[in-house]
Parts: C-alpha cells; structure tokens; sequence
C-alpha cells in the first residue's frame, strides 16, 4: 500500500498535474495540504473518477487540507484538538480498514511561524504542542499511525541546502526542531531517513532566484510513523521529477510503502 504526502499549493491551480501524478504513482492513500479551496469547490469529480474516495477539511484562500484514498475512510475528523478557537483547516484524520485491523492516516499542513517576531510563531509552537498531545493520546491505540504532511520543520542542518540562509528562520530555529525531537520522540519514525542515508534529500524548492534549477532545496514534508506502522514499512521516495512539470507546486510528493493489504 502506497500512502503519500504533497502541499499541492492550490488544488484547483495544479489539478492537471495532480491528475497526472494520481495516475503515474496510484498511491492508495494521499494527504493533501494547502488545498487553498473550501469543501464545495473541490474538484472531486475528477478525482472521483480516477477511483478515490475524497475527504476534504477546506478553507477559501488559504490553508486547507484532504484525503483522496482508494478505500472508502471507516471514520473522518477534522481540526486538531486542543483549541476551539482556532479557524484554521490545517488537520484531518482518517481511519481505513486494513487486512487484520486498522491504519489511521492524517494529513497536517503546520504552521509557518514567519515573520518570527510577530504573533506566528508563538502559534506555530503552540500548534505543535497541540499536535505532541494529540500524537501522544492517539499512541496510546497501539494501531499503525501515520502523521503525514507539510510541517514546516527542517529537522537537520544536512535537510537544507545552506543553513545560513535558513538559521534564524522559523523553520529551523532551536525552538521549532526541538518541538520536532519532542513528537518524535513519543515513538516516531522518521519514514525518509528511515529507509535512506543520503543527503541532500530535498522536499521543496522555492519559486524564487533560480532554487529548483539549482537545488537549492529543503526537507520539510514528513512521513511520521508509530511503531506500528514503522513495522510495516518497506519503502520511501521523493517524486522530484514532478518539480519539473508545467505550473508546478512548490513541494513534491513523499511515498511509503506499506505491507498493508485492503480488509
């Protein structure tokens, strides 16, 4: 089973290239981030029509994130716990029967946390530490656990292509990774480096001076695993091909593959 990640960085924007990748990779499970759509605008049809069940947390402009998966979702949440007061559609779960059980999947688009000085980086924090009280109830469930998206986090100096450029940004503050270390070490499994030791390995290239066609990239898409699901990984890769194609988001799809079979 083939469960991915990619911040499609406005879906209705990049629908042909999603369309390509669903039918290039026919992942089984996709969590989307920065859809950029609310619910009714969603392009499910042709979705729909590719074979996948679509589940959307959307957001006009901004934000917003989703689930197209094969097998119809047994249970679907949206919005992470912890703070009613939030508006923000960066958070949805969903539950699917496997063969011998369950695996919970959730797609999270974090908080950027720039400018530093201003109020987003006490959000980002604190988004972080909603989703660390999350991670740690939901382990509890001793079932295969995926935490997958776009987290604004580069974990590691060898996650970017030059640290100084990156050093005071929200992304890689002392901060921000040790919210990070602190979800990771629940119990979590870092499914890239995982299963590969090679650096660089980039996830996103900015639009602007020229980064793509000089890999000046970073790592911030991740596949968080509990134990469960770590024991059931096989594989990862990096969709950077998709990087090149015509209007393309920003970030590039991340794979695991599963020793899960459909119930």
């Amino acid at each position: 089973m083939k469960i991915a990640t990619w911040n499609i960085n406005g879906v209705k924007a990049r629908i042909d290239s999603l369309l390509a990748w669903l039918k290039e990779s026919g992942p089984d499970i996709v969590c989307l981030q920065e859809i950029k759509s609310v619910d009714d605008g969603f392009p499910r049809l042709e979705i729909e029509a590719l074979g996948y069940h679509v589940e959307t947390h959307g957001q006009k402009g901004f934000n917003g994130v989703a689930l197209l998966s094969k097998l119809r979702p047994d249970e679907v949440n949206r919005g992470l716990p912890g703070d009613d007061t939030d508006e923000q559609s960066r958070f949805i779960e969903g539950v699917f029967s496997v063969e011998g059980g369950v695996i919970r999947v959730c797609s999270l688009y974090l908080p950027n946390g720039n400018p530093v000085d201003s109020e987003k980086y006490p959000y980002k924090l604190a988004w972080m530490r909603r989703l660390e009280a999350y991670a740690k109830q939901r382990l509890l469930l001793e079932e295969p656990f995926i935490l997958a998206g776009d987290y604004n986090v580069i974990p590691e100096e060898h996650d970017c292509w030059d640290i100084k450029v990156w050093q005071n940004d929200a992304l890689f503050l002392p901060e921000t990774r040790a919210a990070f270390r602190r979800l990771r070490n629940l119990g979590f499994t870092d499914a890239v480096r995982a299963t590969s030791d090679t650096v660089p390995l980039y996830t996103f290239w900015d639009y602007q001076a020229g980064c793509w066609p000089k890999n000046f990239g970073i790592r911030i898409d991740h596949l968080m695993l509990s134990p469960e699901a770590t024991d059931r990984l096989v594989s990862t890769s990096i969709d950077k091909h998709v990087r090149a194609w015509e209007k393309p988001s920003d970030h590039v799809p991340v794979i695991g593959t599963f020793a899960f079979a459909p119930a």
